[in-house]
């Protein structure tokens, strides 16, 4: 009995902690100044808070800096208010190892204190439009035609939307929950025939897909079972044909198929968009495996993987592990009849009749070239130069040594991974 008053005293007195904290913060559309100080109390204090992790040197970061002043305040009006915050990483090092922030500008979200890294637009206003889904309803209900255009519109082109047309609310409830992060969910109530014909469904109950970044839409009839209904979702949180990046690939991992990954020279050739019209059809027919391909010019470090060495374009099939599969006499996929060459490689796949490969690692030269960008090099002169430098105070028999500093060496350390993901262009970082 003595244990449980205190464990219950104890309890209180943290709440109590908690809520006297969270006074010290308010909902007022500005930009909150974190340090080591307030840094936890600010995250226990807000359940959607996004913080950037900046330097004062920073290109990058003072471009970013006036459209967070921008997006604040509308973001404060929601039901659910987001908080922005920032946080000077080049002064508070602690909170910047903590967090392992290495480039700047970092930008996390912490939704109700769990921290992803926000890879979303910067502008103001698609900024705004990308996070209002965290602070949306797990599941959206919607009682007229013009309810539902409405909040197709208002989510925008950065998440799958999925619609069930009725269907009690309750059935998706849970994926809308498991979901949230990655698709908006909402339940039709009322609607007319003539948004049955919008929305490309011809009887209820029905759950639509709608992604509307690539212009793709898929029904679903049922069974609405649970295993059936998770199969539907997570097959169209992705479109049929994933353009590899780094983001995407946190979503092809978390997948549990294996990938068809397609590698082409540069995927923004008018030739590569046609060759993914094609797979989009194969795609479309084997909802078992996912389809995604890269292009060399836009991943190297990541295509290299496969063997680049053969002609491109090449089809395999990978598991997501180190190993993949080549299909005999199917691997490259070049020439006039591509439709028939990706059946021949799916058909071969299936047959089994394939060869067992390991990723292979770029050579010395190539991780060089690829590694160290011209800042880096700028970096290493320095210093070199300040090596040289304490060397000639040395030999003067002067007793005065210096040493590089620690931040300095961290940003020189650092380079080397900005090279790697300077692939993503809406979060360009300086090290």
């Amino acid at each position: 009995m003595t244990m449980r008053v205190s464990v219950v005293f104890s309890v209180l007195l943290l709440i109590q902690f908690w809520s006297g904290e969270a006074e010290k913060f308010s909902v007022d559309g500005k930009v909150l100044i974190l340090d080591d100080s307030n840094f936890d109390s600010a995250i226990a204090s807000f359940d959607h808070i996004l913080v950037d992790f900046y330097a004062p040197w920073c290109g990058h970061c003072k471009r970013l800096a006036p459209e967070l002043d921008a997006a604040a305040p509308v973001l404060a009006t929601l039901n659910k208010p987001i908080v922005i915050a920032k946080v000077d990483a080049d002064k508070h090092t602690s909170l910047a190892k903590k967090y392992d922030v290495d480039a700047y500008p970092t930008i996390l979200l912490f939704n109700h204190g769990i921290p992803t890294e926000y890879r979303g637009p910067r502008k103001a206003d698609l900024l705004v439009r990308y996070l209002k889904k965290f602070a949306a309803s797990d599941v959206s209900i919607l009682d007229s035609d013009s309810a539902v255009n409405t909040f197709v519109a208002e989510a925008g082109p950065f998440f799958p939307i999925f619609i069930g047309f009725g269907l009690n609310n309750t059935i998706i409830e849970k994926f809308g929950i498991k979901y949230k992060k990655n698709a908006w969910f909402s339940v039709a109530k009322d609607f007319s025939e003539d948004l049955m014909v919008l929305y490309d469904f011809d009887k209820i109950p029905a759950l639509v897909s709608l992604n509307p970044q690539y212009n793709e839409r898929n029904t679903f009839y049922g069974p609405f079972e649970d295993e059936f209904l998770e199969d539907f979702v997570k097959q169209n949180l992705m479109p049929l044909v994933v353009p590899i990046s780094y983001e995407t690939l946190k979503l092809v991992k978390a997948d549990g198929r294996k990938i068809v990954l397609t590698i082409v020279e540069d995927e923004d050739e008018e030739r590569s968009r046609e060759l993914t019209k094609l797979l989009k059809a194969a795609a479309s027919a084997n909802r078992d495996l996912v389809f995604g391909y890269v292009g060399v010019k836009q991943m190297e470090e990541f295509a290299e993987k496969f063997d680049i060495s053969t002609k491109l374009p090449k089809m395999v099939v990978w598991d997501k592990s180190d190993d993949y599969l080549s299909v005999v006499d199917s691997e490259s996929i070049e020439g006039e009849d591509q439709a028939s060459q990706i059946t021949k490689f799916l058909e071969g796949y299936r047959e089994g009749r394939t060869i067992n490969k390991t990723f292979s690692g770029p050579s010395l030269m190539q991780f060089i070239h690829r590694s160290f960008d011209i800042r880096m090099v700028y970096i290493i002169v320095f210093v070199v130069a300040l090596l040289i430098l304490i060397q000639s105070f040395s030999k003067g028999g002067d007793e005065y040594h210096a040493v590089p500093n620690q931040v300095q060496v961290d940003r020189a350390s650092s380079s080397v991974s900005e090279a790697e993901i300077k692939e993503y262009k809406p979060g360009d970082k300086e090290d």
